[in-house]
């Protein structure tokens, strides 16, 4: 099985071309939306380290936006408690998916938690800043503080584009990324 993992800066288009390659996808933030929704053993670690904050069952987000913003250690304490258990959801889809010739993880903070393997093939989804923020101020729970505390704990995107084997150039048109796509699965195979 050949893992992809797809990196990039928030906003870039990296779900997106994740879906993309018609592959089986990870998707490591729906993950961590479900885990609030629905797996009471989060609420309960969550509760204890930031018993201020995380109240209620199932959590929503507009709580986590809360409780990232009053305090610049509680996004810390939030990655701790939620990340080991989107490794083990990560597991199960691997486990799941393991006679698919291709997996695509679209996981943001794949390299800083050390998720990917050498063997790993990283692509970097790189779009305009300018696309980016418009694209960013569209969604439904839009706030900028939030996605720099983001942006704060993750490694330069300079870092990611040369650890990257490709990068795609997302221009938010399918018919393009389809393309660059196609390009790079041959390269693969």
């Amino acid at each position: 099985m050949i893992r992809i993992g797809i990196l990039g800066d928030i906003g870039s288009g990296k779900s997106f071309v994740a879906k993309s390659f018609d592959y089986p996808v990870f998707n490591a933030d729906n993950e961590v939306g479900k885990l609030y929704k629905k797996n009471r053993k989060i609420f309960i670690k969550l509760n204890k380290a930031l018993p201020n904050y995380i109240t209620q069952f199932p959590i929503k987000k507009q709580e986590i936006t809360k409780t990232i913003l009053a305090n610049k250690n509680n996004l810390k304490k939030i990655i701790n408690i939620v990340h080991p258990e989107v490794r083990k959801q990560m597991n199960i889809f691997l486990k799941k998916n393991k006679k698919s010739k291709l997996v695509i993880l679209d996981i943001p903070l794949m390299l800083e938690k050390r998720i990917n393997r050498k063997k790993d093939i990283l692509i970097f989804v790189q779009s305009k800043r300018t696309e980016i923020f418009k694209k960013l101020k569209k969604r439904k729970n839009f706030n900028s503080k939030i996605i720099n505390k983001f942006k704060k704990i993750q490694l330069p995107l300079d870092y990611k584009k040369k650890k990257s084997k490709f990068i795609i150039k997302n221009d938010f048109t399918n018919r393009f990324i389809k393309k660059q796509i196609k390009y790079i699965l041959k390269q693969i195979h």
